[in-house]
């Protein structure tokens, strides 16, 4: 037997709340951690990270995080520019503080291809400028 209760109001309105994104700054050039970094900065820290490690090689990360950049190695330069853009769109856009990716702009100079967009994040708009070696 179930008690029925007329007069409950189950409705329950939720909030969602968006936490900061504070983390450890990471200096690329001496290769240390110094200090934390929040906001914007980490979002660019963070789009440098995703799309500097390769997916499904290492097994600390999720299979949903990172970039499959490898498999452009030896591959014709217009199929590659093409390809870096959609491999960066799947990569980047299941963060949810990542809105839009925009401004995609590629150079290539020798075996390296350099590839710009401006990533459009719930912190502003953060430029990324990313060498690829094919």
């Amino acid at each position: 037997m179930i008690p029925k209760n007329d007069n409950a109001d189950f409705t329950v309105d939720f909030e969602e709340e968006i936490h900061p994104t504070r983390t450890y700054r990471m200096d690329p050039v001496r290769k240390r951690i110094i200090g934390y970094t929040d906001g914007q900065e980490a979002m660019e820290q963070a789009v440098y990270k995703a799309m500097g490690t390769e997916r499904y090689e290492n097994i600390i990360y999720s299979w949903n995080f990172g970039a499959e950049v490898a498999q452009l190695f030896g591959k014709p330069i217009p199929y590659v520019y093409s390809e870096l853009q959609r491999i960066t769109k799947e990569c980047l856009l299941h963060d949810d503080r990542i809105t839009e990716l925009t401004n995609f702009d590629f150079k290539h100079v020798k075996n390296k291809v350099f590839m710009y967009f401006i990533a459009h994040t719930i912190f502003g708009e953060v430029p990324i400028e990313k060498e690829v070696d094919i």
